[in-house]
């Protein structure tokens, strides 16, 4: 009697003859199949990256009880943090209501801070965060070794002076010691810190996983909020607030009783908030995920563009591979397999290929995703994101493995399952038909490839054009030494006989020092500047502290006057081009005065005494500011703890001095030690990094996308011309010209890349808003940006027709005819 076995095993028989059989096939087409994987593996490499970054920033749950009920507050058109005495209004509020259990927990940023531990010999730096003493508590949280922080250490301006490491830190700096329980670390003297150093006993070990609140910033060192110096400043806004829901709680109602709380407390309504912002802080909030949300979702774009561009390739090259198997499909077809057979045939040959694209791909992603993360800020202030695999990981690359399989695959097999044998085995196939959908992932292909080429142009214009935007300075060959003092108030005199000291080095041609250094983001501004007696203006003045011979260091040309002088009476100012223009109407104000009627300046009298032109001082990006040097060896409104010398050395590399400066300071003047040594070009490159990360990344994808749309023209001409090799060959046999015959093949495919290149345009052209932000000095209007794209690819066009156009014209009709 006959058995047939069970219809499920029929089926696994099958596939296992299918993998054998794509084995082969693979193996038989060794050349395309290479080119199939390697596309498709960059593609959903890139794919993969770019989902690790956006999983470790913006994913990934802190590692936290219930974070799902936290959120981030913020003051829209105000500074994103609060001032300590906004927050104790909101908790006060919420305490009002005992049966109310929602807590608000403050944390700052986690700046780098200079501190020593159990000697001041070496300075060290550290990322430090001033916290909630009881947001280890509300979090869940317990220690991996001694205690956390509790509310008790948070009740007093100064009052406890404890602190917890990071499990990271704790890791790096003690190899996970459990005698520094009880050690001591001096911290400052620093802004955040005070005046003087402060000595903090550690008293524990956060646990393993938890960094802090920010995705992309990792607190080494939890010391309480009430350590901060300005917890007490009413203006200091310096703390981001998370709300931290009960059970069962809704975060609106909560938003409205802070709001209300806010604006009662506020003795001025016009400068208290109108709105709370309130983002899900599931994952963190703040930080990177602000700065590059936008930039990631640009990025993540490009990616998918190119992603579609390698699986349209690929297609093609299936349904090429499709067509040559045409008579292949149709014996199987005339033996008795069914089209759902067919289809799961080629089904599985398309997955192998995607499965293997993976592979390659999941390399490239294990590679790339810290290569990006390295260069998203400077090596002296690097970011640290956890791009650990985790299941959301997995499950991504598996769907996308799995739909690159159907995108790439289905609409092939589709059509080589509907094969018509008769026709099949006879030859007499449509040549024509075979590229009708060829030539329509052509014009998308070509589309998405213009859109890549487009927005990578803007990039990449945006990165030169900020880059080489002139700073007013001559950066070359500068060094910024940052100090710190142990005693506050230090005189200028002490400076100066340290700058002295180092102009006597060698290799050193000059010296000047200044509060900080310019283009590194700090400042100091004022509203109160009146000008012969007038009523303040409402434009506001930037101002800084220089010694002289600083302008001269920077290489800032004089325009007017002089510079400073030791013999100089308080109250001597050089202003640049911007201040003389806002104040002084842009007439010569040498040996004009002013008064300042607000902060540090208030009351008192300044007398122009220089004009130099116009120079960087925060930022890049910003327009110019109207600022005034005041004299460094006044003392008025100077930085009480820290100062930057600047020395412009002979040597290229002006770095190669740094140990040598280092041991002059020290040697100089005990109490002043160097922070930190950064080269002037350095600072400004810090400046650019997010445009620098988007332009290398868009370059490289705008190469992918132009060589694969370049591989795919080239796929479908060949494609073209063996399909059409008898219609080519009558045509030489009856007399056709070369040019004729180069026309007659290239005439439809240049149809559909123009096709694909105006949709490409219109796509560019919907894109430029969402990234405008993202752009400097740069119109996506402009006829370079839409000129690039389109030469770039004519050259690929032309480049991939040479090969298909020269086949074509060499046909031998004898030979064709005869074989046909």
């Amino acid at each position: 009697m006959f058995w047939r076995r069970p219809k499920q095993s029929d089926w696994w028989d099958h596939l296992v003859q299918d993998v054998r059989f794509g084995l082969r096939q693979l193996n038989k087409r060794k050349v395309s199949s290479a080119a199939a994987i390697l596309s498709l593996g960059l593609a959903i490499g890139a794919c993969t990256s770019a989902f690790r970054l956006i999983d470790a920033l913006f994913l990934r749950p802190l590692p936290i009880a219930n974070a799902e009920r936290l959120y981030g507050l913020s003051q829209p058109g105000f500074a994103r943090a609060f001032t300590y005495v906004q927050f104790r209004q909101m908790r006060a509020a919420l305490k009002d209501d005992p049966s109310d259990q929602t807590e608000l927990i403050a944390v700052s940023a986690a700046p780098s801070l200079d501190l020593t531990y159990g000697s001041e010999q070496e300075i060290e730096k550290a990322n430090v965060q001033f916290v909630s003493g009881w947001m280890f508590a509300s979090f869940g949280l317990r220690p991996a070794r001694g205690r956390l922080l509790t509310e008790t250490d948070d009740l007093k301006p100064g009052a406890s002076p404890v602190a917890v490491l990071s499990y990271d830190y704790w890791t790096r700096r003690f190899s996970r010691d459990p005698n520094v329980i009880g050690l001591s670390v001096r911290m400052g003297p620093d802004w955040r810190i005070g005046p003087s150093s402060k000595v903090f006993e550690i008293v524990g070990v956060a646990p393993e996983r938890f960094t802090g609140t920010e995705p992309g910033a990792f607190a080494d060192i939890f010391v309480p909020n009430m350590m901060h110096s300005l917890v007490e400043n009413p203006v200091a806004g310096l703390f981001q607030t998370y709300v931290l829901l009960p059970p069962g709680g809704a975060i609106e109602p909560v938003r409205e009783h802070l709001l209300a709380a806010l604006r009662s407390a506020s003795t001025d309504l016009s400068k208290a908030p109108r709105a709370l912002g309130v983002e899900s802080a599931v994952a963190g909030a703040f930080g990177l995920r602000t700065d590059y949300r936008q930039a990631l979702a640009a990025l993540g774009t490009l990616v998918g563009l190119v992603l579609l561009i390698a699986c349209a390739n690929v297609a093609n090259l299936m349904t090429a591979q499709a067509a040559a198997r045409a008579r292949e499909m149709a014996l199987r077809v005339s033996i008795g397999a069914g089209r759902r057979r067919l289809i799961q045939l080629l089904l599985v040959e398309s997955g192998m290929l995607a499965f293997l694209a993976a592979a390659v791909g999941g390399l490239f992603a294990w590679w790339s995703g810290p290569f990006v993360v390295g260069r998203i800020n400077p090596p002296d202030n690097p970011v640290r994101v956890s791009l650990a695999v985790d299941w959301r990981v997995i499950a991504f690359a598996l769907a996308l493995t799995l739909g690159v399989t159907v995108l790439f695959g289905l609409a092939p097999a589709l059509r080589a399952s509907a094969v018509k044998p008769a026709s099949a085995l006879k030859g007499g196939d449509d040549p024509h038909a075979g590229g009708r959908l060829m030539h329509m992932l052509i014009a998308v292909q070509v589309a998405f490839c213009f859109l890549v080429l487009f927005v990578a142009g803007l990039f990449l214009t945006t990165f030169q054009r900020l880059s080489n935007q002139p700073t007013g300075i001559s950066a070359a060959r500068l060094l910024n030494l940052n100090i710190i003092t142990l005693r506050p108030n230090e005189p200028a005199v002490l400076w100066e006989q340290v700058a002295e000291r180092l102009r006597n080095v060698p290799g050193v041609e000059s010296v000047g020092f200044a509060d900080w250094p310019v283009l590194d983001g700090n400042s100091y501004k004022t509203n109160g500047i009146s000008v012969n007696g007038a009523a303040p203006s409402n434009v506001t003045a930037w101002i800084m502290n220089i010694s002289p011979g600083w302008i001269d260091t920077l290489r800032i040309p004089l325009l007017a006057g002089r510079d400073f002088r030791r013999t100089d009476i308080p109250g001597a100012v050089i202003v640049n081009e911007e201040f003389a223009r806002a104040f002084f109407n842009g007439e010569n104000p040498v040996g004009k005065t002013f008064e300042g009627t607000a902060a540090f300046m208030r009351g008192q009298r300044f007398e122009v005494v220089g004009m130099v032109r116009n120079a960087g001082y925060r930022f890049l990006r910003e327009a110019t500011l109207p600022v005034a040097y005041t004299d460094f060896h006044d003392g008025k409104g100077r930085m009480l703890l820290s100062g930057t010398f600047v020395v412009r050395t002979s040597t290229a590399n002006p770095l190669a001095l740094a140990s040598v400066l280092r041991a002059e300071v020290r040697g100089a003047q005990p109490e002043f030690r160097v922070s930190s040594i950064r080269t002037q070009r350095a600072l400004i490159d810090a400046q650019t990094v997010r445009e620098r990360l988007l332009a290398m990344l868009a370059l490289f994808f705008a190469v992918v996308a132009l060589l694969l749309a370049g591989v795919g023209l080239y796929g479908v001409l060949d494609y073209s011309v063996f399909r059409r090799r008898r219609e080519i060959g009558i045509r030489i046999a009856i007399g056709a010209q070369a040019g004729d015959i180069a026309r007659r093949v290239t005439f439809d495919i240049v149809t559909w890349v123009f096709a694909g290149s105006l949709g490409g345009l219109a796509l560019g052209l919907a894109s430029a808003r969402p990234i405008r932000s993202l752009l400097y000095e740069v119109k996506p209007t402009d006829l370079r940006a839409f000129a690039t794209p389109a030469l770039a690819l004519i050259a690929a066009a032309v480049l991939a027709a040479l090969p298909a156009v020269i086949r074509a014209v060499h046909i031998d009709p004898v030979k064709v005819l005869r074989s046909e």
